[in-house]
């Protein structure tokens, strides 16, 4: 049986970056669309329906982020920034808004294709190495990559946020501290400041309905990190 090739769609509005990023990741066995402005990345996403989608945020018409914030309405597709914008404002709005990693301008084509790559493998595992996972009320098909929680039916989470929520609830009872959650979610290779962990578990608490101050599920351990409730 021939394996699908996975689509990802690169939005930026200077030619050149589009064309070298279509090369890189063409030679890697990916299908690659394209959009140069706010308004025909969305039309594309529709049209297309990438597995992946790699956003600037400087665009025309509509920047980047407004784009993310129009696609989440309706979709959990990983989204990489690629943006020659610096602030820690900027990365942590784009996080806010569901994005799954960042790479600022300028950037190292491999770099960016290993991204994809560790984000696509993290979406889209084997199906015969990934378990179900039920803990606490909480139920994880991680192959189906589906989370269903006692009393609340099915959430819907980014590709990050169920990779998060996963290592937590492999591991219940154990303290994980945020430098391990950066490893183990998004890989040795990610340089960030650790702190984009507490913005996904705020985003985690806020969708499985669970209270920082009396969690039923993600515990703080204040100085240290998160630990699943074991029950």
């Amino acid at each position: 049986m021939e394996t699908r090739q996975e689509k990802v769609l690169v939005v930026d509005d200077e030619e050149h970056i589009v064309e070298l990023v279509e090369l890189y990741l063409g030679k890697e066995g990916y299908r690659v669309v394209s959009a140069y402005d706010g308004d025909a990345a969305i039309e594309k996403f529709g049209v297309e329906k990438p597995d992946l989608l790699v956003l600037d945020i400087m665009l025309p018409g509509r920047d980047g982020l407004d784009v993310l914030r129009e696609i989440r309405k309706t979709s959990q597709v990983p989204v990489i920034m690629l943006t020659a914008r610096e602030s820690e404002v900027d990365k942590v709005v784009g996080l806010e808004l569901g994005a799954d990693d960042y790479l600022t301008k300028p950037f190292s084509p491999r770099e960016l294709v290993a991204r994809v790559k560790a984000v696509l493998r993290r979406v889209n595992p084997p199906v015969e190495e990934e378990p179900v996972i039920s803990v606490g009320g909480l139920t994880l098909d991680t192959a189906r990559r589906k989370v269903e929680v006692e009393g609340l039916g099915q959430v819907e989470l980014t590709a990050r946020e169920f990779d998060l929520l996963y290592v937590l609830a492999a591991n219940p009872g154990i303290v994980l501290k945020r430098d391990r959650l950066m490893e183990k979610v998004w890989g040795y290779e990610y340089i960030g400041d650790t702190r984009t962990v507490d913005v996904y578990i705020r985003h985690l608490r806020e969708k499985l309905d669970d209270d920082a101050d009396n969690p039923r599920f993600i515990e703080t351990v204040r100085g240290v990190g998160y630990r699943f409730k074991a029950g």
